[in-house]
Parts: C-alpha cells; sequence; structure tokens
C-alpha cells in the first residue's frame, strides 16, 4: 500500500505542478480576455435568466435551473467545507485569494464549457440529450481528436469514483463518527440505499431533486456562516489583510500552523478552488448539455453562476469563519477544521450545523456525480453500459466510507487534473466557436436587452 501511496503522491505531484497551473488559469484568462470580461460584467444578467429557467426554453431533458442545481449538486460538496479548510491548513490563510483569483477566471470557463456542451450536444438511442467534453471534442474538433475525447470519458469515468463517491461518503461517515457517535459502516449502508431509491428515476429525478435541495442547503449553510462573520465584525478586516497579505508573502509558522511559501498558497487555492467549483475539470457541462432550451449562450450564461454562488460565496464564508476564529494556527485540517472554528463561533451548536451540512452536501454530490460518470461510459460502451456501472457506484459508498481520508483526497486530487487535461485543450481549441456565439448572441434584440438590463 506504501508504494501505491508513494506512486500516486509522485503522480500528483507532477499533474499538479506549475504547468497545470499555467494551464488552468491560463485558458481562464484567455478566455475572459476573449470575452472580454463578460462573465464577471454580466454576472446580473445571468441571474435574472437563471430565474427565467425555471421553465422550458426548448429541447432538452430539464428546465435551465433544474440543470444548473443538478451541477450544483455536485459541485457544493466537501470541497466547500473540507476542501477549503485543506487549503487554508496547507497554504496559509492566502490560499483563499487564489480560490477567488480562479473562481473569477473560472467564470469564462464554465461559461465555455456550457456553450460547447449546449451546441455540440447528441441524442442517444433512449431519446436523451447528452453532451459533454467528450462530445464537444469528437463533433467541435474533428476525427483526429477522437482520442482526446475518449480519454476524458475514461478519466471521468474512473475519477467519479474519487471526486464524487469514495471522498463524499468518506466524509460523511468521518463526520457523522464524530459528531454523533455513529457507526461508519451503518452510514455506509443508508447512504447507499438512499443514493439508490434517487438514481432510480434517472435524470429528472435528480433534476428535481438538486433543484430542491440544493438551495436550501445552501442558504442554511450560509446563513450559518453569516451569522458567525456577525458576531466577529470587527475581526473581518483583519481576516482580510491575512488573506490579501499572504497571497504573495510567506506565512509564518504560529501555534499548529506549520507555515507556508507563497507556492504552497497558490497551489493548494487553485487546486482546492478547482476541487470545490470544478471549473476546467469538464464535469458541469455533462449536466447542463440536458438542459430545455435551443441557445447555448444562454445555458452558458446560468453555468457560470455554479462557479460564482460556490466559491465567491460559499466557500468564502468557510474561509473568513476559519480566519476569524483564529481555529487556522490550531493544527487541525480538513472537515475537522472548519467544525472546530465553528464551535469556537457558536459553542453548543456549530460542530452540529457543519456536520449536517456536510453530509447533505456530500449525498448531493454524489447523486450529481453518478450522472457525471453515467454518461461517461455512455460515451465508451453505449447506453447497455449505464446499469452496472449505476449498480457499481452504489456499491462503492459504503466502501468508501472505510477508507483511508488522506488516501482518498490523494486520489481524486490526481484524478481532478488528468480529467481537466483533455477539456482545457478542448477550450483553448473551440475557443472561437465560443467568442463566435457570444458575439452574435449580444448583437441580437435578446442580447441588447440584456446589455441595457445590467
Amino acid at each position: 500500500m506504501d508504494s501505491i501511496i508513494e506512486l500516486i503522491e509522485q503522480l500528483n505531484s507532477i499533474v499538479w505542478g506549475w504547468p497545470m497551473l499555467i494551464l488552468i488559469l491560463g485558458v481562464g484568462i484567455f478566455l475572459s480576455l476573449g470575452l472580454k470580461l463578460m462573465p464577471i460584467l454580466k454576472v446580473g444578467s445571468a441571474f435574472k435568466l437563471m430565474w427565467h429557467g425555471r421553465k422550458s426554453e426548448g429541447e432538452g431533458e430539464i428546465p435551465p435551473y433544474q440543470a444548473l442545481m443538478t451541477a450544483m449538486s455536485a459541485t457544493v460538496g466537501t470541497g466547500n467545507i473540507a476542501g477549503v479548510a485543506t487549503a487554508v491548513f496547507i497554504g496559509g490563510p492566502g490560499a483563499l485569494f487564489w480560490m477567488w483569483f480562479t473562481a473569477l477566471m473560472g467564470m469564462a470557463t464554465k461559461y465555455a464549457e456550457a456553450v460547447l456542451a449546449v451546441k455540440y450536444r447528441e441524442i442517444d438511442e433512449n431519446g436523451s440529450f447528452v453532451g459533454g467534453p467528450m462530445y464537444y471534442i469528437k463533433n467541435g474538433m474533428g476525427k483526429k481528436w477522437a482520442w482526446l475525447g475518449t480519454l476524458f470519458a475514461v478519466f471521468g469515468a474512473i475519477a467519479g469514483f474519487g471526486i464524487g463517491n469514495t471522498v463524499q461518503a468518506n466524509s460523511i461517515a468521518q463526520v457523522l463518527e464524530a459528531n454523533f457517535d455513529f457507526s461508519p459502516f451503518i452510514v455506509g449502508l443508508v447512504v447507499m440505499v438512499a443514493v439508490g431509491l434517487v438514481l432510480i428515476g434517472g435524470l429528472k429525478r435528480i433534476g428535481r431533486f438538486a433543484g430542491a435541495l440544493v438551495p436550501f442547503m445552501a442558504i442554511a449553510y450560509m446563513l450559518s456562516g453569516l451569522l458567525v462573520l456577525a458576531l466577529n465584525i470587527d475581526q473581518l478586516g483583519s481576516a482580510f489583510s491575512l488573506i490579501f497579505t499572504h497571497a504573495f508573502s510567506p506565512a509564518a509558522a504560529e501555534g499548529g500552523f506549520a507555515g507556508a511559501a507563497v507556492w504552497m498558497a497558490i497551489r493548494f487555492g487553485v487546486a482546492r478552488g478547482v476541487f470545490s467549483n470544478e471549473a476546467g475539470l469538464g464535469s458541469a457541462p455533462i449536466a447542463h448539455a440536458s438542459a430545455q432550451t435551443n441557445d447555448p449562450v444562454r445555458q452558458g450564461l446560468i453555468a457560470m453562476l455554479g462557479t460564482f454562488l460556490d466559491t465567491l460565496v460559499v466557500c468564502t464564508i468557510t474561509g473568513l469563519v476559519i480566519i476569524i476564529s483564529g481555529a487556522w494556527t490550531s493544527g487541525e485540517s480538513g472537515a475537522a477544521l472548519t467544525s472546530l472554528a465553528f464551535a469556537n463561533s457558536l459553542p453548543g451548536w456549530g460542530n452540529y450545523i457543519v456536520a449536517i451540512s456536510l453530509a447533505i452536501f456530500a449525498f448531493t454530490t454524489i447523486i450529481g456525480w453518478s450522472l457525471y460518470g453515467e454518461r461517461c461510459v455512455e460515451f465508451l460502451f453505449g447506453v447497455k453500459a449505464i446499469f452496472p456501472y449505476r449498480v457499481l457506484w452504489i456499491l462503492a459508498i459504503p466502501i468508501g466510507c472505510s477508507l483511508n481520508l488522506s488516501f482518498v483526497w490523494l486520489v481524486a486530487d490526481t484524478l481532478n487534473a488528468m480529467m481537466a487535461i483533455p477539456n482545457l485543450i478542448a477550450l483553448a481549441v473551440l475557443s472561437p466557436v465560443v467568442f463566435k456565439l457570444t458575439k452574435s448572441y449580444f448583437e441580437t434584440k435578446q442580447g441588447q436587452a440584456l446589455k441595457v438590463g445590467n
């Protein structure tokens, strides 16, 4: 086992080295500039579209709003609680700045992913709308690049068992055992049954489930975090000072905090930012490809809100609570650090808020990522592969509950990067298509209306 861990650690250091950071941020910056910062400037218009997107606007399987909530069910997960804490524990407060920067650039990345997903989607033999990086690589880049789409589908199908399944199940088991003394084995069985009941209904049930639960759980968690910040509002200024200072200068060792170089702040800020909002991974466009819409740009505008809400809102609240509470110097990491931060600020019940929130977040992530994995194996082997994959997905949940947390995070982090590479290449190559569709959209009466309304 030690040799396997060492091998994965070596691979992780390669795929998350400077080349990967340059690729992720570089593509995001390139798309942002090519779109003339439209994703950032049009956030208000995107929220208006999201509200109207509760109704179908064309062909597809689920309303645009449900497509966004399905994608967010997969992104609002352990990354928002444990991932942020890990970034701050290893990279210091400055890691939060680099999470913000990654998210701002990632909005353009997520926008482009959804635009291409709707533009190049297909209808499978079951009559379902399917899309994502493997399809826009195949249909947009041509046959000579088909191998790249296959590579993404292989990584996606495997990565799902890490980032979307075992990592989430492990986090649920750990936090419920620590706070409520629940047996990880029993937790695994309960989650397995619950996930199975949702997946039986297919994409439409997933969409309805996500559309109802995701907003509720996110708002409840955010309100708890905002309460902590309100109670400690006098410390907000110093918290932001720490964030901006240590984004560009080393953080000295303090208490249980070992200290961190600027490189560590950047590395873990970007890595955990991507893990949280998944911009660039190519996972979210798989959900957006199923939206009932005839306009790729409209869905792209709605899709980019996933990154905005996930990182710039939810992750920011978590990070500020950790820093303001002083828990970041305690030596704790992951979900335990976030739990300690809330417990210090809200004695007697703060840790239970984190425990319940993380369990729900992780559960919905398992649901959302099941769709991504199924779409990947369908691309590789056809619709006949969906049911066996779904069975394996459900059976993996109790196994994930018993795995070592550090090993699970290591594998998930590595597979994140391996998924991103084919997708980021495709986004760069197909960027002219995104720019052309965007320009055309905003030159129409509909686009002009958005300009005036924003």
